[in-house]
């Protein structure tokens, strides 16, 4: 049967521009309607498995959630979804820091910045290596063959994404044949199987203690992951203050700030140093103003 309920929102929060804020609500199984403001994703139970589709959409200061199976128990899906979408970050300081620069008052209004994630770092990992040294494209499909091939179904059209243990059960040869996944095929490998025998907890990730430089000192540790993956991974984490530079980012810079002529990396950091530990998430809001010119504020 399914199961209804709310989940109540921070006041400036806004749905779409949580989700539609960087390219995750993109990759399965995060599936994004946005002619209605939807967005669907599929969810674990508390053991991990069973599995349900939940579709979320905009309330009066809340969030409706409908799980289309009730496998998946209110508590763990709520928590999930307050995870997913950021719901209980502590974002004030970062938008008090926004509104007194000049050029981005606008990301309180918009409530920028609450970057989507998954429902678990494992699947942040994969992801995140999944975007590295190749076009959206290529990590769109290498994404949607891991949940159409390894994950559990969880109704017509849609898959969990696959647990550890589960990526942990083919070779190199399925990663490289199979998902497309090129080089990174021995990293996904390694990765779920030490996550699937112990050896490394993710999760602990979230609650660890430990200095933003030396958290992504041990990210790197992980095969595939140099400092554009582990920036990107910290973002997720809650930790914001490293840039993240690629092609990309460093192209919309030198056109928005370097009249499209190319600067040292440097010259990008400066510019942003004043952001403090925000500013590896204000570069990122900085350089995608223009997708949420259509945003209104839900408060």
């Amino acid at each position: 049967m399914p199961l209804e309920f709310s989940t109540n929102t921070p006041a400036n929060f806004n749905l779409e521009t949580a989700v539609c804020g960087h390219g995750w609500y993109d990759l399965a199984p995060f599936s994004w309607d946005a002619e209605v403001s939807r967005l669907a994703y599929v969810l674990r139970s508390e053991n991990g498995k069973a599995v349900s589709k939940a579709t979320i959409s905009t309330g009066a200061n809340s969030l409706l959630v409908r799980l289309h199976r009730s496998t998946v128990g209110r508590e763990k899906a709520e928590r999930d979804i307050r995870h997913i979408l950021r719901l209980d970050d502590e974002m004030s300081e970062f938008y008090e820091v926004a509104n007194s620069k000049p050029g981005t008052q606008w990301v309180k209004a918009r409530g920028a910045g609450r970057l989507l994630r998954s429902a678990t770092v494992y699947e942040d990992l994969v992801k995140t290596l999944s975007t590295t040294n190749c076009s959206w494209g290529l990590t769109r499909n290498m994404v949607q063959n891991l949940v159409t091939k390894l994950g559990e179904p969880a109704g017509p059209g849609s898959n969990a994404f696959p647990t550890a243990h589960s990526m942990a059960s083919v070779d190199e040869s399925f990663y490289r044949e199979e998902i497309k996944a090129g080089y990174r095929s021995p990293f996904f490998v390694e990765l779920a199987q030490k996550v699937s025998s112990g050896e490394l907890d993710p999760e602990a990730f979230l609650q660890s203690d430990l200095p933003t430089s030396e958290l992504k000192a041990e990210i790197k540790k992980i095969k595939g992951f140099g400092d554009y993956a582990a920036d990107n991974l910290l973002k997720l984490l809650g930790r914001n203050d490293g840039m993240a530079l690629d092609s990309w980012l460093r192209a919309r810079f030198y056109a928005k700030y370097n009249k499209n002529k190319t600067c040292p990396d440097k010259k990008i950091t400066k510019h942003y140093a004043e952001y403090g530990k925000w500013k590896g998430l204000m570069i990122w809001c900085d350089m995608t103003e223009d997708w949420f010119e259509s945003n209104v504020n839900n408060s």
